[in-house]
C-alpha cells in the first residue's frame, strides 16, 4: 500500500465515520495527508485529517480521531491505527499490505511512478532558446538539463509534452555576429559590438571552405552571406551539443519565421481590431498595463519597424493556436520582467494569462580549486555546455544542475562532481544501481528466484524502511510535475539509494556458501529487484544512465 493508497483509504474511512454520525462530509479535503513520521517507532505513517476537520464538524479533534482510529484498525491492511498529541493518527502498515507495495512495482516496472495526473494538459515547453551566436553558456545548459528532466516528469504525469527551442534568427543580434564573422575572415579586429572568442574564427574559416568567394560583393552581400551561412553553423552545433547531452526537442521554432509568415502582423491586427493596441506619439502601444504589467509597451515603434516584444506577441498566439492550453516559459535570471510582460501579451489576444507560466533560473558557476572560473578560451566570454561536460562527463553535469532548485543559483564544484565516491551524489546513486544489478547476477549464479517470493516476510525495520521510500515515489513524480521542480526526483533518487545501502549493509539479501536459500532470501531478492526499478526510473527521469557494472 503506497501513501496514496492509505490516503484513499483514510478519506473512505473518515467519510463513513462522519456520515454514520450525521456529520458534514464536505469538509474533508479532496486530497488526505500522508506523512512518515520523524521517528519510525511512531509507526509508518501518520495523518492529520482528524485535526484539520474536527471544528468545521464541531467535534473534539481526539474524539474524531479516536473514530477514524476505530475504523481504521478494522481494515486488513492496518495493523495498528493510534492517536497522539491533540489528533494525530499514527498507522503502521500491516506486513502483507506493506509488502504489497514491492509486488505493485515488480508488477508495473516501468511504469511505477507514472499517472493520468495531468491527462489533459496539453503543454509547450520553452526552454534553452540561445541566440544562435555564440555556443550554449552555463546558464543556458542548466536549462538544457532541468527542462529536459521537467518535460520527462510532466509526461510521466500524464502531460501531452511539446518540447520547443526558439531561436532568435531575427534583429540587432544577428548583424552583430555576421559583422563579427566578416571581420574575423578579413583578419580584421572584432567589432567594438561584436562578439570574440575562438569559435567566431573557426566558423569564419569554415565559411569560406565552404564558399570561397564568400567576401566578394558589396558590403551588404557579404554579410547576408555570413549571415545566412554563419547562423546555420551555429545552429547546428547548438543542436549537435544539446543531442549529445541528452537533450533533444520536438519543436525548432525560429523567431524569423514570424515576420515572413505575417504572424506578426496579424497579431498586431488582432490587438488593434480589439482595442488592445493604441496609438500614441506616432508609435503603437500595447495595454499591458490592464492585464498586470507595470508599463505599457511598444510594440509597433514610430518609425514603423516592429519592437521586440512583437515577435513575443506573435508567438504566444501561435503556441495557443496550435492547440496547447498551457505554455511554460524557461527563462534567464535577467527576464523577470518578462512575467508580466508574455501574461499580459496572452490576456489582451483572449487567452487566460494563467495559462502562462514563466519559470526563472538563477545563474552557475564552476568551481576549481575553491575558484570561480571565468572564462572559456573558445566561446570568449564565458563557460559553455560543452565545457562542462569535458570537465565532468555527460551524467554528472546534468544531475549537478538538476538536483538543485532553479530558484538559487549553483556552484558546480568539478572536483567533486568528477569523483568516484560517495560524496558525488551522481555516483552515489549509479553505485547503488549497478550494485543492485550485480547482486541479480549473483542471485541467478546461486540460483535464487523472486518468484512466488512471500513479501510479507519483509518485517526488519531496515525493509520497512526501503519499501516505505520506495512507495513515495509516484508522489514525489506527480509533486515534482505540479510544481515544477523536477530536483525533487534527483534528490529521491540519492534517498533511495542511501536507504538501500544501509539495508543492503544490515539484512542478508542472499544465503551465505554454506546456507541453503530459504523464503526470506527470495523476498529480500524481490525487494532488492524493486529497489532497482525504482531507481531506474528516478535515473530516467533525470535523463541520466542507470549502470548495470560501474
Amino acid at each position: 500500500m503506497t501513501p496514496a493508497d492509505l490516503a484513499t483509504l483514510i478519506h473512505q474511512a473518515a467519510t463513513g465515520v462522519l456520515a454514520s454520525r450525521d456529520l458534514d462530509t464536505s469538509v474533508l479535503p479532496s486530497k488526505v495527508v500522508v506523512e512518515r513520521p520523524r521517528n519510525p517507532e511512531h509507526g509508518d505513517y501518520a495523518t492529520n485529517v482528524a485535526l484539520q476537520v474536527a471544528k468545521k464538524v464541531g467535534t473534539n479533534p481526539r474524539e474524531l480521531a479516536t473514530w477514524l482510529a476505530e475504523a481504521l484498525a478494522t481494515d486488513a491492511a492496518i495493523e495498528t491505527a493510534e492517536i497522539a498529541g491533540p489528533g494525530f493518527i499514527n498507522i503502521r502498515l500491516a506486513a502483507a499490505a506493506q509488502g504489497a507495495i514491492v509486488g505493485k512495482v515488480l508488477e508495473e516496472g516501468a511504469n511505477f511512478g507514472t499517472s493520468k495526473r495531468f491527462a489533459d494538459q496539453r503543454i509547450n515547453l520553452e526552454f534553452v532558446s540561445a541566440n544562435p551566436t555564440g555556443p550554449i553558456h552555463l546558464g543556458g545548459t542548466r536549462w538544457a538539463a532541468v527542462g529536459d528532466s521537467l518535460g520527462r516528469v510532466l509526461t510521466a504525469a500524464g502531460a501531452t509534452v511539446t518540447r520547443e527551442y526558439y531561436f532568435n534568427d531575427h534583429g540587432g543580434q544577428i548583424d552583430r555576429y555576421s559583422r563579427s564573422l566578416v571581420a574575423a575572415a578579413k583578419g580584421e579586429p572584432t567589432p567594438e559590438d561584436g562578439y570574440g572568442g575562438d569559435y567566431i574564427g573557426e566558423i569564419a574559416e569554415a565559411i569560406l571552405t565552404q564558399q570561397p568567394d564568400a567576401l566578394t560583393g558589396s558590403a551588404e552581400q557579404v554579410q547576408e552571406t555570413f549571415r545566412a551561412i554563419g547562423v546555420d553553423m551555429m545552429f547546428e552545433h547548438i543542436r549537435s551539443s544539446l543531442h549529445e547531452f541528452g537533450t533533444d526537442f520536438d519543436v525548432f521554432f525560429h523567431e524569423n519565421s514570424l515576420f515572413e509568415s505575417g504572424a506578426v502582423e496579424r497579431a498586431v491586427t488582432t490587438l488593434k481590431d480589439n482595442g488592445n493596441l493604441y496609438e500614441s506619439e506616432g508609435a503603437w502601444w500595447l495595454r499591458s498595463t490592464n492585464f498586470g504589467d507595470d508599463k505599457d509597451r511598444v510594440v509597433i515603434k514610430s518609425d514603423g519597424q516592429a519592437a521586440y516584444i512583437a515577435g513575443d506577441i506573435a508567438y504566444v498566439k501561435d503556441k495557443f493556436d496550435r492547440g496547447h492550453n498551457l505554455c511554460i516559459y524557461m527563462l534567464g535570471a535577467d527576464h523577470h520582467g518578462y512575467i508580466a510582460r508574455l501574461k499580459a501579451a496572452a490576456a489582451a489576444l483572449g487567452y487566460d494569462p494563467e495559462q502562462v507560466e514563466v519559470m526563472i533560473g538563477q545563474m552557475v558557476n564552476l568551481v576549481r580549486d575553491g575558484q570561480a572560473m571565468r572564462m572559456s578560451k573558445r566561446a570568449g566570454t564565458v563557460i559553455t555546455l560543452d565545457d562542462l561536460v569535458e570537465a565532468i562527463g555527460i551524467d554528472a553535469a546534468r544531475y549537478s544542475l538538476i538536483r538543485s532548485s532553479v530558484d538559487s543559483s549553483l556552484d558546480i564544484d568539478l572536483a567533486l562532481w568528477a569523483s568516484q565516491s560517495s560524496d558525488n551524489p551522481v555516483y552515489y546513486v549509479q553505485y547503488g544501481h549497478a550494485r543492485l544489478c550485480s547482486l541479480a547476477r549473483k542471485a541467478a549464479e546461486v540460483g535464487v528466484s523472486i518468484e512466488g517470493a512471500d513479501l510479507s516476510l519483509l518485517t526488519e525495520d531496515r525493509e520497512g524502511d526501503l519499501i516505505r521510500t520506495m512507495g513515495e515515489f509516484p508522489a514525489v513524480v506527480n509533486a515534482a510535475a505540479e510544481l515544477r521542480e523536477p530536483h525533487r526526483v534527483a534528490r529521491y533518487a540519492e534517498e533511495l539509494a542511501g536507504t538501500f545501502h544501509r539495508f543492503y549493509d544490515t539484512c542478508q539479501i542472499l544465503p551465505k556458501s554454506d546456507e541453503t536459500a530459504a523464503p526470506i532470501h527470495s523476498a529480500r531478492l524481490a525487494l532488492a529487484a524493486a529497489t532497482r526499478q525504482t531507481l531506474a526510473n528516478a535515473l530516467a527521469l533525470v535523463g541520466v544512465n542507470a549502470p548495470e557494472r560501474m
